[in-house]
């Protein structure tokens, strides 16, 4: 186990920090899923862009995870691969 691995696990013993470490995870998760869509299909930010109807600095900040989005902005990005969102709670 590695110094950073030990230094989560301790950290996540804090339930505040446990809360925002979990709430994050998820909007990387996304923005990794959502890069290698974007990377598989050959499509630039700019094209994604295009397909949902906004702009590619929008795209830009949701890769860099500094715009929090909402479900029907996850739902366009789905649609624009051709996939649809799913919860899994």
């Amino acid at each position: 186990m590695d110094d950073f691995t030990k230094y989560l696990n301790e950290q996540l013993k804090d339930e505040e920090f446990k809360k925002e470490w979990g709430n994050l995870e998820l909007r990387y998760q996304f923005i990794q899923k959502l890069i290698a869509l974007r990377v598989e299909n050959k499509i630039s930010q700019a094209e994604l862009a295009k397909r949902i109807g906004t702009t590619q600095a929008v795209i830009s900040k949701i890769e860099s995870g500094n715009v929090n989005i909402g479900i029907d902005m996850i739902q366009r990005i789905a649609g624009a691969f051709g996939r649809t969102a799913t919860v899994n709670l």
